[in-house]
């Protein structure tokens, strides 16, 4: 093939422009993101029921919902809540079934058990709908002058975004942190009584007469002989004010005087729940937060929503705008362009290290061009495989970029060598050259390939990252075989001059010298070292033991945690807390943020009532946003978190904990570990509550485990309402209108809607404020039977105190605890999770532990482990063995490996690294360096050997040859990787944990040429 090329260099660079127009053209078309398609298709399932219990939710809603989900192809995981008035499940699939199906899946599976749910919940209808969990952005109303309020915020958020926002492209959900209005039917039980009517009286006047009836037309089909004209006809349409609502007629008297629902109620326009509010800096705001859809692309995403309050910024009253406390999407964006930078870098080093070893403008041009033609193609071959451009990729490309230039680094340094030692032109030297190392060439690029192939077939979320690594790595280095082949010799064979070493300036000199000596002692060391080889594989036994040693003690994660400019607070008071309790504990935490912390933090926004484990008065959620890196030097929000919980730990006030977002938007709400501590043994929630506390105890006092919660308040107090069947019986009075009047009064009731503008409302009719506040107050409502008589609830109802669990989670269909919790600082998520699995096993009761989440794919990433770096192992014993014909010299290049993955775990543990997905890629790189020089000394020495010479002979010559092209490749690595080992800003994290790693690696690849003397063991 070369000797083809070399004669038809046209040929040569027609085949590199068609590569690089490819990669052109797919680069138009790749989307960005910061990271693939990582987390698992999520499908929610949501149901109302108001006004029941946590119980009655549970046994009426959430079994039936999950006996129903059975069969599911691709099912991992089901999770289920039961709160007062709501149930959710979450139904989380592998990537064997698409988003879409699985979402069909579950809606056929719910279709064939909603007949079995409470009617209640079949009005109030159940969504099923693919979401992420973790918030993208959140958006906030404000008022510039102040002249508006939250409500009114809120209401015009309602009537102007939100439907538009739900429909835009990429978003999963929109959950709203304040309230529209709502008709508000405040029922007096004092006025009620006296004109003898009830609550139920109040919903059904309303519902008959806010209604829109059409009966027909005069002078519709058939008509009689002579109709000339036709006309419809309206006899009532929706009611739309307070004074048209005051006016509803509940009763006529025998004296002709009627009663309206303005004589025993209050009538207000108001909000239409009161379980949560916002604000922003103190101020007052509606917020809204938008998660992601599955498969959906986080920059667009946010980039379309943004689009869409812009384009209906002109429908917002004057002094109303939209602000982002809480997005993102910058640093998905930044981290992207940080690793451009990094790349840009890398090829700038590369381009330096191998100037100053080939020492010549024209040799460095030629490996230097084949830097664009890869990275080019390698955009095409991604593009027609369906991939983006994302981190994962970013990072292959950087790690490829010191790959790719091997190849033809090895083709140009043999040349040079040929024609300074042999006196050839550049042609005849390209022709004996390439038939010289060919076979070392598709050597290299099959075990650097082999490497990283069983990565691509990996499961899980762990499966896909893997994947945008292997496929990018195997991409370049088959591209750059490919150059290496047809226009590197092109280029040599044209470019190349003989030149005169006396002409080179003095620092060159000075290094040719330096390696030279270098070279002569590396080649005397190889002499001595291959005349003793058992005690060198001694020495590498020794080194295979070391490094399972380090292995074995390297804490494990699953990625690093990134600063994304964002932090969150999740704050829990006591149960009996009310909204205004909570809002007075946020005001000391937004003062000690703005104030003493102004340094760092931009924004505070406040979601009042809400938290990840539901709405309630005594909850809610602070979203923070940090300034700038650049306006933040060495301030990092890791740092933040800690203090601020240090700051809050034990508050009188309640539970505050700090918290950074996950690593990878779905898997999770925050940074730390999820799980659900399971009661398969069916002991009780009691029980189950118990175990959790002492598990929280024991994991806190470990003293590397914090923010554990999950177990706060298991249970709160709650008045039972017990109804005497009997007495209820006595006075003619039905069950079902006891418990449908009970609901109206204190949990309210939508009845139906009313027109305001151009959108209906809700009309909810409730019990006023000063008759629900007391246990006294149950006794001022009455009820009428049968026989006209007003019988109080005092006659029929008896009270009682009772703990009740406000939630209640399942796993599996089994009773379940969620928890949550941090790693404390210096202790890997790893090595967190192997502590709780330990304490859970001392758990007295049979309990046992279900990771979710990031977690999960952690602990699959660890499980995976083995088969990754076996199979890696074997396919490359396999492909040298195809190669070169032979059982035993692929065993001499696969002894050099323990020395390279020695190195790697050393560098982990110099730079304080772990375990995790970066790690792994690291070591794998590793391994496939570690044999790439390997073959470029076996590959020589097996010549020489054929040619004659003796073993000995052979190895200390193909050692002495080899080593110049060992060092620079190795080098060129490095320094194409070190740009990541440095980097700062958006994504730093993740490039330093892949940058640091790979470093020190690679110096001990060029170690590992220190033990040619294994090739006498074969």
């Amino acid at each position: 093939m070369a000797r083809f090329f070399v004669y038809h260099p046209v040929f040569a660079w027609v085949l590199a422009i068609i590569v690089m127009m490819a990669g052109v053209f797919g680069l138009q078309t790749l989307p960005i993101s910061q990271y693939p398609e990582i987390a698992p298709t999520t499908v929610r399932i949501s149901a109302k029921y108001s006004g029941a219990s946590a119980e009655t939710v549970e046994n009426s809603v959430t079994e039936i919902i999950e006996d129903g989900m059975t069969g599911l192809d691709g099912l991992i995981y089901m999770t289920s809540t039961s709160a007062e008035g709501k149930s959710s499940l979450a139904l989380t699939f592998d990537d064997s079934v698409s988003p879409e199906m699985a979402q069909v899946d579950v809606q056929n599976n719910l279709q064939l058990v909603q007949s079995k749910l409470p009617t209640a919940v079949q009005n109030s209808g159940i969504s099923v709908r693919r979401a992420s969990s973790s918030i993208l952005l959140i958006g906030s109303l404000i008022s510039e002058d102040g002249s508006y309020t939250t409500l009114q915020l809120g209401d015009i958020f309602s009537r102007t975004l939100e439907d538009q926002l739900t429909r835009t492209s990429g978003v999963g959900d929109v959950h709203a942190f304040g309230s529209e209005y709502a008709m508000r039917v405040w029922l007096n039980p004092t006025l009620l009584y006296k004109y003898q009517l009830t609550a139920n009286d109040v919903t059904s006047a309303v519902s008959d007469q806010n209604t829109n009836v059409t009966v027909g037309s005069l002078g519709a089909q058939p008509i009689a002989k002579g109709q000339e004209f036709t006309i419809s006809m309206n006899a009532q349409s929706q009611l739309s004010t307070v004074e048209e609502f005051e006016k509803i007629l509940l009763k006529t008297n025998e004296d002709g005087s009627s009663v309206y629902l303005g004589d025993v109620a209050r009538i207000e326009l108001s909000a239409e729940s009161f379980e949560s509010s916002s604000r922003l800096n103190g101020q007052p705001a509606s917020g809204f937060a938008v998660t992601l859809a599955t498969g959906a692309n986080a920059v667009e995403t946010a980039a379309n929503v943004k689009a869409t309050i812009e384009k209906l910024s002109s429908a917002l009253p004057a002094g109303v705008s939209v602000v982002y406390p809480y997005d993102t999407s910058p640093f998905v964006r930044d981290s992207i362009n940080e690793v451009y930078h990094t790349l840009g870098e890398a090829i700038v080093l590369v381009f330096i290290v191998i100037l100053i070893f080939l020492q010549s403008w024209r040799a460095t041009i030629i490996p230097t061009v084949a830097v664009p033609i890869v990275l080019l193609g390698t955009f095409g071959i991604l593009a027609a495989l369906g991939m983006s451009i994302n981190t994962l990729t970013m990072f292959a490309l950087v790690i490829a970029i010191g790959l790719l230039v091997d190849d033809a680094i090895v083709v140009v340094e043999n040349v040079e060598r040929i024609m300074r030692v042999e006196g050839l032109d550049a042609k005849e030297a390209t022709l004996k050259s390439m038939h010289e190392i060919t076979g070392a060439l598709v050597g290299i690029v099959l075990v650097l390939s082999a490497v990283f192939l069983p990565m691509a077939f990996m499961s899980g979320s762990t499966g896909v990252i893997y994947r945008q690594f292997s496929i990018t790595i195997i991409s370049t280095m088959v591209l750059s075989l490919f150059v290496a082949l047809i226009l590197t010799p092109t280029m040599c064979a044209h470019l190349l001059r003989k030149e005169d070493s006396s002409t080179k300036f003095l620092p060159a000199r000075l290094f040719n010298a330096g390696l030279a000596r270098v070279t002569g002692g590396y080649e005397t060391s190889v002499v001595r070292l291959t005349s003793k080889p058992f005690r060198m594989l001694v020495v590498l036994v020794l080194i295979g033991a070391a490094a399972q040693l380090v292995y074995k003690k390297l804490p494990t994660s699953f990625l690093p945690l990134e600063d994304q400019g964002v932090i969150m607070a999740q704050i829990q008071l006591p149960d009996t807390a009310t909204l205004q309790q909570t809002a007075n504990a946020v005001e000391q935490i937004e003062k000690y943020l703005l104030n003493e912390e102004k340094d760092i933090v931009q924004t505070v926004f406040t979601g009042l009532g809400f938290s990840w484990s539901g709405n309630s008065q005594n909850t809610a959620m602070l979203f923070v946003r940090l300034k700038e890196y650049e306006d933040r030097p060495g301030k990092t929000a890791a740092d933040l978190v800690g203090r601020t919980n240090k700051h809050f730990f034990n508050n009188r006030m309640g539970q505050i904990i700090f918290l950074q977002p996950p690593a990878i938007h779905g898997l999770g709400t925050s940074s730390g570990f999820t799980m659900y501590l399971i009661d398969q043994a069916g002991n009780g929630s009691d029980a189950l509550a118990e175990a959790a506390n002492t598990l929280v105890a024991k994991a806190q006092e470990t003293g590397k485990i914090t923010s554990m919660r999950g177990n706060d308040n298991p249970k709160k107090t709650s008045l039972q309402l017990d109804i005497d069947q009997q007495k209820a019986g006595a006075f003619d009075l039905t069950l079902s209108n006891i418990n449908s009047m009970l609901t109206t009064v204190f949990a309210g009731k939508y009845v139906n809607d009313f027109t305001m503008g151009d959108k209906l409302r809700e009309v909810i009719v409730q019990g006023d404020t000063p008759y629900r506040m007391q246990p006294d107050d149950i006794d001022s409502w009455y009820i009428r039977n049968s026989a006209g008589e007003m019988v109080p609830f005092g006659a029929i109802i008896n009270q009682t105190w009772k703990d009740v669990s406000p939630k209640l989670a399942r796993y599996g269909g089994s009773r379940a605890l969620e928890l949550s919790g941090s790693a404390a600082n210096g202790v890997s998520s790893g090595e967190a999770m192997n502590i709780i699995e330990g304490l859970v096993e001392e758990l007295p009761g049979n309990y046992s532990v279900s990771w979710t989440g990031i977690s999960y794919q952690e602990r699959l990433s660890g499980n995976q482990e083995p088969l990754l770096y076996s199979l890696s192992i074997v396919v490359i014993f396999l492909c040298l063995a195809a190669l070169y014909e032979s059982w035993s010299v692929p065993f001499s290049v696969m002894l050099a490996l323990p020395v390279g993955m020695l190195g790697a775990l050393l560098a982990a543990k110099v730079f304080g690294q772990t375990n995790d997905v970066y790690f792994k890629v690291g070591l794998l790189a590793t391994i496939g360096l570690a044999a790439r020089n390997a073959i470029l000394i076996v590959e020589f020495a097996q010549t020489l050997l054929a040619r004659g010479m003796t073993l000995l002979q052979a190895v200390a010559l193909a050692s002495r040859q080899r080593l110049r092209p060992i060092l620079m490749t190795t080098f060129a690595f490095m320094m194409g990787i070190l740009p990541l080992a440095m980097a700062n800003g958006a994504g730093a994290s993740a490039q330093r944990s892949i940058g640091c790693l790979a470093a020190l690696p690679f110096l001990s690849c060029s170690g590992q040429s220190w033990f040619p003397s294994f090739m006498s063991l074969s």
